[in-house]
């Protein structure tokens, strides 16, 4: 480097990376992520389970692969864990959510669904992500089935030994 440069103050001054302008920094908040039919949409993940949701404003119907979603989870518990983002934003019945659910088991579909709404809702309205966040909705449950190893009966149990 030349001898001018010494600080990282000075090289930021070079490459004009430590100066934004207020034009720049308005660009730079998130902007809300809207089609055209005026719906949101994201992506969850939870094991092997995906899901792809669109979330619009409406009384708050909750569609499943083409059914009601007290039909497709039949679990009180199950229900509570898609209703969370919209109970931690405060957003109860004010959007109604079409998604398509593939893999994995109900339980794993319940929090592939919970991340996606989250996600769809931090894509609709960008200010509620700071409440996601905190709640750990935003965050991708990376736990996932063990593979099972060759010499062991599954992933980590060996075989009955006998001495004799």
């Amino acid at each position: 480097m030349s001898e001018a440069t010494k600080t990282l103050a000075d090289l930021k001054d070079i490459t004009g990376l430590g100066t934004a302008t207020p034009v720049e920094a308005e660009q730079t908040e998130a902007q809300p992520r809207i089609d055209a039919k005026g719906r949101a949409y994201a992506t969850g993940k939870r094991k092997d389970a995906i899901a792809r949701v669109w979330i619009k404003p409406g009384a708050g119907r909750i569609t499943v692969n083409g059914r009601d979603v007290a039909t497709y989870f039949a679990r009180p518990t199950l229900r509570m864990i898609i209703n969370q983002p919209f109970g931690a934003t405060d957003r109860t019945d004010q959007y109604d959510v079409t998604c398509t659910v593939t893999g994995g088991g109900l339980s794993g579909q319940a929090g592939a669904l919970r991340h996606g709404i989250s996600r769809a809702l931090t894509f609709f309205e960008p200010g509620v992500r700071p409440v996601l966040k905190k709640g750990g909705f935003l965050t991708r449950d990376a736990r996932v089935v063990e593979r099972k190893k060759y010499g062991k009966r599954k992933a980590r149990r060996s075989f009955q030994f006998s001495k004799r």
